[in-house]
């Protein structure tokens, strides 16, 4: 027994090395958080030594030496990938602009215009790594849906071993609050079982011999021997690691807006600086190579956009900022941006549209009792059972149940209970238990469970438990319409008549259920191969079994005042309010941010056209350059701010 648990334990230390290495996924939070301080120190000592060159004027090599460090405690790592990215094929990208503009400045002597302007990009990455350090420990959480152990039956006796040593047509034994280790059928016994960390419901699932098990179930409270059908690594729980192992590298990163910009820029501006630097002196009389190569190599540091590389991730900090104050924590500018070109709406049910609380939602009696003679019975009934429906029949009877009122309690597994109340025979339970006793009625076309009850053998009428609709999910599905939206669909793992329900109260366009999460990913994928490359899906879940799917839509958003620690880790971003009309708020933050960005965009490159124009006929100087520059730059952070002062109400 001692050998199988450490082979479990060495099974999960191993599991967790394989998603906590030097990846940048896996790195820790505390890792992500450790690296931004370092960055915010290397950036003040780079500056204070700028600061002191500037402040305290020095010649010669004194001065070229002190800016160098400056200049390599700020930039050096920009520098270092501008080199690996020209190695690998990738030559223009934001490292080479920077690293070119800022190497140009040093070689004609403006060194401290080349240490400010690595400084400038550098502040900018550093907000855009603020706000998108939010590391992933969803497969970590997932171990917690990983049975440790398989209670295996041999003969009389059973032997705790690992779930990879059961066999198919072995037996095992599961005890009350124990998990399933391995799909299967049960042979003997009766219980309810939790399903939650598969298929997201929170309403416990009666089983019995014949009834279907699956690895990651919870057994409440009977013991259940159970005939193994699939090998562990075949299993649902395994199939669910293994989901959510590969749905991160099969999704497609949202990439930088920068990064997009400065593959097309870049190149146009060494071609013209390099054409600056070479055509004039050929082609005009009197043009020196000396004068023109100066001109090109002020023209390359002019044409640096500073106010780009700050206002930019500013302004995407600035909706990030504002999605905050409404209660979304967006993990990084790129999905804010993705959130512009979303076209799909996935939504879980249980816990995302609905309260994921069970209630009464329906009293119907049958004969002469009123709803409220109905209600109590039930509710005596339901005394002493433990099951999440009987705890709701008593909390909606609301009074003091009197036990000295009742004798003969009987709880018959799988079917319900049998109890006298004051005297009278009451059976309160499923369809099963009312066929038991030959009572007849007819079955009620509800969405939901429904609780038979008869007295005295006479049927009685039936309570509808079901889930509720949040108050503002209809206002959710309304508003994403009117934001063109071109489908809204809903997956659940609950029964299709509930699903369908929901569905149709709530405008709906597609529903599909009794999903398991590799189904989810499945449905995930049906869309992805029928939109086009720029149009985006989101998906919105709560629970462990949406985390796979959160991390293979476009754009993972989760509920996060209630959802699992599991889907917040995985998802790009959380509402932590838990009201589904946040959606189509994040989206208005996210198309007024790309506004503004684009407005700073197109000022800070149209004064940058002028200045490039006058500097390379040599009428503006580089320090005149960076002076608007720097205007600019001043300009487009406080466009940016107006993100914050946003109103998100319609």
């Amino acid at each position: 027994m001692r050998r199988g648990n450490e082979r479990v334990d060495q099974k999960k230390e191993e599991h967790k090395k394989k998603h906590d290495g030097d990846g940048h996924e896996g790195h820790s939070h505390m890792s992500g958080k450790g690296k931004n301080k370092i960055m915010i120190i290397r950036l003040t000592v780079g500056a204070v030594l700028a600061a002191i060159g500037i402040i305290f004027p020095l010649s010669g090599w004194w001065e070229v030496v002190l800016f160098s460090i400056a200049y390599l405690v700020i930039g050096g790592n920009i520098v270092l990938q501008a080199i690996k990215n020209i190695l690998r094929g990738q030559v223009f990208d934001e490292y080479f602009l920077m690293s070119v503009a800022t190497i140009g400045a040093f070689a004609i002597q403006q060194y401290p215009e080349g240490v400010a302007v690595m400084l400038f990009y550098q502040v900018g990455e550093l907000f855009q790594s603020i706000a998108i350090n939010r590391s992933r420990k969803s497969i970590s959480a997932l171990l917690d849906i990983r049975p440790d152990y398989a209670n295996l039956k041999i003969g009389n006796e059973t032997k705790r071993v690992t779930p990879e040593e059961v066999n198919i047509g072995d037996h095992i034994v599961v005890k009350p609050g124990e998990k399933v280790p391995l799909d299967g059928v049960v042979i003997d016994g009766s219980s309810a079982v939790d399903t939650s960390a598969l298929t997201g419901e929170s309403m416990p699932r009666e089983v019995e011999v014949k009834s279907e098990v699956l690895g990651g179930f919870i057994n409440k409270n009977g013991v259940l021997t159970v005939e193994v059908t699939k090998l562990f690594g075949e299993s649902t729980v395994s199939k669910i690691l293994e989901l959510v192992e590969n749905a991160s590298s099969k999704k497609a990163p949202t990439e930088k807006f920068i990064s997009k910009f400065a593959r097309y820029y870049t190149p146009v501006v060494v071609i013209v600086a390099l054409l600056l630097a070479v055509v004039p002196p050929l082609v005009l009389s009197g043009a020196t190579f000396s004068d023109w190569i100066y001109r090109a190599l002020v023209f390359l540091v002019i044409s640096c956009p500073c106010a780009l590389v700050v206002s930019i991730p500013l302004g995407f900090f600035g909706g990030i900022g504002a999605a905050s104050k409404t209660g979304i924590l967006v993990k990084g500018s790129n999905y804010l941006e993705a959130l512009n070109n979303v076209k799909y709406v996935v939504f879980d049910k249980t816990g995302t549209l609905t309260k994921g609380a069970f209630k009464v939602t329906g009293i119907n009696p049958a004969g002469e009792l009123s709803k409220d003679e109905l209600l109590e019975y039930a509710a005596f009934a339901e005394l002493h059972s433990t099951h999440p429906i009987a705890e709701s029949i008593r909390v909606a009877y609301g009074k003091e149940i009197r036990e000295d009122q009742l004798e003969g309690y009987n709880e018959i597994s799988g079917h319900g209970i049998q109890v006298k109340v004051q005297g009278k025979e009451v059976l309160a339970g499923n369809i099963k238990l009312m066929n038991k006793y030959s009572i007849s009625f007819e079955t009620p076309n509800e969405a939901g469970t429904v609780i038979h009850v008869a007295i005295e053998k006479k049927y009685a009428g039936y309570i509808v438990i079901s889930d509720e609709i949040k108050d503002d999910s209809a206002k959710a599905i309304r508003s994403l319409k009117e934001l063109g939206i071109k489908k809204i669909v809903m997956l659940t793992g609950d029964a299709k008549a509930v699903g369908d329900s929901v569905g149709q109260q709530l405008g709906i366009d597609e529903v599909h259920a009794e999903l398991l999460p590799q189904h989810k990913v499945e449905e995930i994928e049906k869309l992805m191969q029928s939109k086009s490359p720029k149009e985006k899906i989101i998906f919105v879940g709560d629970g462990i079994n949406d985390t796979p799917v959160l991390a293979r839509a476009d754009v993972g958003i989760a509920m996060g005042g209630l959802g699992s620690d599991a889907a917040i880790e995985a998802a790009d971003i959380v509402i932590m309010t838990d009201e589904p009309s946040k959606i189509s708020t994040a989206i208005r933050i996210a198309k007024r941010t790309r506004r503004i960005v684009w407005q700073n965009i197109i000022f800070a490159l149209s004064v940058k056209a002028i200045f490039l124009l006058l500097g390379a006929f040599g009428f503006a100087t580089m320090w005149e350059a960076v002076f608007s520059d720097v205007g600019v730059t001043v300009i487009a952070v406080l466009n940016a701010m107006r993100i914050l002062r946003m109103s998100t109400s319609r």
